[in-house]
């Protein structure tokens, strides 16, 4: 046998003895009068009134000494010293010690006191099994490294490290404080279907799904803009959502297929309010989460309290290439592709290779916080017409570090120019490309002028924790198949 299974088996003896003592070590509850970190706050005034407290959590270390026993307890707020003695809790439940293991859940009653060396403490009088753990700590238990088991076991991922605990602390503090900010402004929060007839709001390949009862096939959404948009045709002024879209394609540092995103929509504005409003929120989440509008994410430093960087797609793309790129041909810039390295195959569409073109030349090299601004209609179907260059539009995406954080528009409120670029998307053969007739028909209802914001949530986390990955801010990824 295994010294995995052995160990099991050792453990589930002592429960069994437990229960032949007549202790039931699955209790239904134990009544706790203070979390660790309340006991160690009142902890001078709790110590002089020698009034008993009650913790619980997981034991963690354990030193014996004959007739005393030292044990660190956790709960979700802390660490916290246990000090047993034989004389004080008497012999036959001293002897209980011994069908106790580390990893076990244990309430326990007693005074606070100090050591000789200062280490807070309960002195228990009383203690109970409240959960027998059948399967031992990770033996480095103050630190598992191996990314690929914190990843796949995530919950020896929170147990053995406290700094991914506070990662997914602040993950659930910045979506809160995203909320707050919005709200704060007027914006109604909503929820719109995960399910949808026809996928849209983004070209990405979309999961897909039988919806039995009405026999036909859904597809899981890859935005939410177009159902967003339509409650500003139906009268409502400033929306947003927070939820999981979902695109059935490739994993790497920043994309995972179901990706949680935020998006907003506001009435009678253009994208110059929304570049204000991501600006603002930046600051707000910088100085909330991090203390300071100076934010350090992967050996860069970024400084959320001045105006940020703008840099134009088209004349920054002219610059670097030497030649307007949007006078290119599609052989042309398919060698120039070839020439960057930037991959592409002879179906990659015109608009995606200037896409990656710039993201390979441009974007990967900004520092930022910048907004790159104003890109060309062929790659942007939902935004409106620059007022200035009827080749462009009116959109900006928000870059910090070379990673590409959002979205935003003067959003397309012409119904007749929605159909002709829907119409035209179709006639290239671009890839997901779909007419969304019941979209068009809404927005021939009228849409006033609009500005729209689409954030992601999982980078702006990585961003104000310093993770790399964004498989290190969600707390369960998908991941290959296991074949150990």
């Amino acid at each position: 046998m295994s010294s995995l299974g052995s160990e099991r088996e050792n453990r589930i003896r002592k429960l069994e003895e437990l229960r032949g003592k007549g202790i039931e070590p699955f209790p239904y509850s134990y009544v706790r009068t203070h979390t660790v970190a309340e006991a160690l706050e009142d902890f001078n005034k709790l110590a002089e009134s020698h009034k008993p407290i009650r913790v619980a959590g997981r034991l963690i270390t354990r030193r014996d000494f004959g007739k005393a026993a030292f044990f660190d307890l956790h709960d979700s707020t802390g660490r916290m010293q246990l000090y047993l003695r034989k004389d004080q809790v008497g012999e036959e439940k001293y002897a209980l010690l011994g069908l106790v293991d580390l990893g076990d859940f244990i309430g326990a009653e007693g005074e606070l006191f100090k050591t000789k060396t200062g280490e807070p403490s309960v002195n228990v009088k009383d203690f109970s099994v409240l959960s027998k753990s059948l399967l031992a700590l990770p033996e480095k238990f103050h630190g598992l490294q191996d990314v690929e088991q914190r990843l796949r076991r995530r919950h020896l991922d929170l147990l053995a490290n406290e700094e991914t605990r506070q990662v997914f602390a602040a993950r659930a503090r910045l979506v809160n404080l995203v909320r707050r900010f919005f709200d704060d402004r007027g914006f109604l929060e909503v929820e719109t279907p995960m399910l949808q007839p026809l996928y849209g709001g983004a070209a990405a390949e979309p999961f897909t799904t039988h919806y039995n009862a009405l026999d036909r096939d859904y597809y899981l959404r890859i935005a939410t803009e177009l159902y967003l948009k339509r409650l500003i045709v139906g009268g409502y002024e400033k929306v947003y959502e927070i939820g999981k879209n979902f695109r059935n394609e490739g994993l790497d540092r920043e994309h995972n297929p179901e990706f949680t995103a935020f998006e907003c929509y506001q009435a009678y504005v253009d994208y110059h309010e929304m570049m204000q409003l991501v600006e603002e929120l930046f600051r707000m989440l910088a100085k909330e989460l991090c203390g300071t509008t100076k934010v350090t994410w992967m050996d860069g430093t970024y400084d959320f309290a001045r105006a940020w960087e703008r840099v134009e797609f088209v004349p920054t793309l002219a610059k670097k290439i030497g030649s307007d790129p949007l006078a290119l041909s599609s052989d042309d810039l398919r060698k120039l592709c070839n020439k960057h390295g930037v991959d592409q195959t002879a179906e990659t569409p015109y608009g995606k290779m200037l896409d990656k073109l710039f993201s390979a030349l441009i974007q990967d090299h900004i520092g930022g916080p910048a907004f790159v601004t104003d890109h060309p209609k062929v790659i942007s179907p939902l935004a409106k017409e620059h007022r200035t260059n009827q080749d462009l539009v009116e959109r900006f995406e928000p870059v910090i570090g070379g990673v590409e954080f959002g979205n935003a528009f003067s959003e397309l409120n012409d119904p007749l120019e929605q159909r002709r670029r829907f119409e035209d998307m179709a006639a290239r053969h671009e890839e997901f490309s779909v007419l969304d007739e019941d979209f068009l028909e809404t927005l021939e209802q009228g849409m006033p002028p609009t500005g729209g914001l689409g954030l992601g949530i999982d980078r702006m986390v990585m961003l104000f924790t310093d993770r790399a990955s964004i498989r290190d801010v969600i707390i369960f990824p998908q991941l290959r198949e296991d074949t150990k």
